[in-house]
């Protein structure tokens, strides 16, 4: 009886454990009732229906001798160093030679049937000569019809016989952190591979410059890679795969396609990207900073620093002032002002409230377009020749020196150099850190933008420059 009894209790125990799952747990039910896209049971389906508008980039470029350095102009903002590696493929960072042909690969792809093709600026920046190959194996010219070294964008097009396979652009705000997306390019030259993984993680900043804004993925992308598509298991386009974390196993990012949009749009009708510009310099309010303004939920950014001349300084605003709200939308951290800015139209007036000596103030501000140079902000009436230089440079944060392992406490980071300008011509790089001008020690920007504008009119300025992976270095800028 006793044995039986036990039994008896271990069938009422699992009936009431089946009654449980039958009629699901609180969890269970809002988890069911959530929109969650599942794993497929396969990904042929998916790789078939993206692959054909998947392209496979190949270029050549002619390198020309710029002092010891090794890399190409076409790496991401972080070079050739220990941290980050770019997508360019395994011909890219070696040695220069006096002057040679530089065979590079990537990926793309195909958003218009008339041979319209997004992929990475750094895939086909500096390029002599384009080729794209359709998985068919059909080959085309390619030309470029815009880049955006800022953002790490490019738009090319090819002039087909026939209309192209395009791929569909989704939403890369509705992308959740866990959510099913595979990779498709071409890793080290090796077509059309199709690898899968999930979203790590949204909005990821790393570094690479003021519009940072990646998504994490642990599907394995590779070198080549660069500017094929990241998607969702609908088969729609969420990100540009675009770089790695070297010696990572799991660790990579692609640019949101909410971004990619906007981009291309311009890219298309005007060849280059136009940003909104306030022309200031600012800093998150952390620590005892909140309280000590004022502010409440430590939201708002402080302005440490106004362009004399530029939009902000017309409209009013002055060092020390608290920015909290721009057109009614609420400002947390100098990501959410610098990408609202550069996303405002040039010409129209802006509402900027800001929190001065404890009291709010609304200020209308005319935005103006954002300079290609850090130093062709330094005064308006020097815009334009300092913008001939054409390279963007940004402080040396703790962050990004952590990432670029870098000893070095002062300086200034380039974080862009324009196709054919002079910068380019005379050999920066994207990730050179500026060490010094004309052997005056450069501690900020405001240091180099202030010491370019002083040796403008000599002989020439001469940077030292340090490169990772190539030490220190003197670059002359005609």
């Amino acid at each position: 009886m006793r044995q039986a009894s036990k039994f008896t209790k271990f069938l009422l125990v699992m009936v009431a454990v089946g009654l449980m799952l039958g009629a699901g747990f609180p969890r269970a039910e809002a988890a069911k009732n959530a929109p969650v896209r599942m794993i497929p049971q396969n990904f042929s389906d998916l790789a078939d229906t993206v692959s054909p508008a998947v392209v496979h980039i190949k270029v050549e470029k002619t390198v020309k001798a710029s002092g010891r350095s090794s890399g190409s102009s076409g790496q991401n903002p972080f070079g050739g160093n220990k941290q980050f590696k770019d997508f360019f493929g395994r011909h890219f960072g070696e040695q220069r030679q006096p002057e040679f042909k530089q065979p590079g690969q990537g990926s793309g792809f195909i958003i218009e049937k008339s041979g319209y093709i997004v992929t990475n600026n750094h895939v086909v920046e500096g390029a002599d000569e384009i080729k794209v190959v359709l998985k068919d194996e059909t080959q085309y010219d390619a030309v470029v019809v815009g880049l955006d070294p800022v953002t790490d964008i490019a738009l090319i097009k090819v002039d087909p016989k026939k209309s192209l396979p395009t791929v569909q652009l989704g939403s890369s705000a509705d992308l959740r952190v866990g959510e099913w997306v595979a990779a498709i390019g071409s890793p080290f030259g090796l077509e059309y591979t199709v690898t899968a993984g999930i979203v790590s993680a949204k909005g990821r900043v790393i570094g690479s410059g003021p519009y940072d804004d990646f998504i994490q993925t642990d599907a394995s992308i590779n070198p080549g890679n660069s500017g094929g598509p990241l998607i969702n298991m609908q088969g729609e386009v969420v990100g540009i795969n675009t770089m790695i974390i070297a010696g990572g196993q799991g660790i990579g990012f692609a640019i949101p396609v909410d971004q990619v949009k906007g981009i291309v749009s311009q890219l298309k009708s005007d060849g280059e990207v136009t940003r909104g510009w306030l022309g200031v310099t600012i800093q998150d309010l952390k620590g005892d900073l909140a309280q000590y303004y004022g502010v409440d939920g430590k939201s708002g950014v402080m302005v440490v620093d106004v362009v004399p001349g530029d939009p902000a300084d017309k409209g009013g605003v002055k060092p020390k002032d608290i920015i909290t709200i721009v057109n009614g939308k609420r400002i947390n951290t100098s990501r959410d002002l610098t990408n609202l800015a550069a996303n405002l139209v040039v010409g129209d007036t802006a509402n900027v409230t800001i929190l001065r000596d404890g009291k709010h103030k609304t200020l209308h501000v005319k935005i103006g377009k954002r300079p290609l140079t850090m130093a062709a902000a330094s005064q308006n009436q020097h815009e334009q020749k300092d913008s001939e230089y054409g390279f963007e440079v940004t402080e040396l944060t703790p962050e990004i020196a952590r990432r670029l392992n870098i000893k070095e406490t002062a300086g200034v980071i380039v974080v862009g150099v324009a196709p054919n300008s002079k910068a380019d011509a005379a050999g920066v790089k994207q990730g050179d850190l500026i060490i010094e001008v004309n052997r005056k020690n450069v501690d900020s920007v405001k240091d180099f933008k202030s010491l370019l504008d002083q040796y403008k009119d000599g002989d020439g300025i001469s940077l030292l420059v340090q490169r990772m992976n190539a030490g220190l270095m003197v670059i002359r800028l005609a």
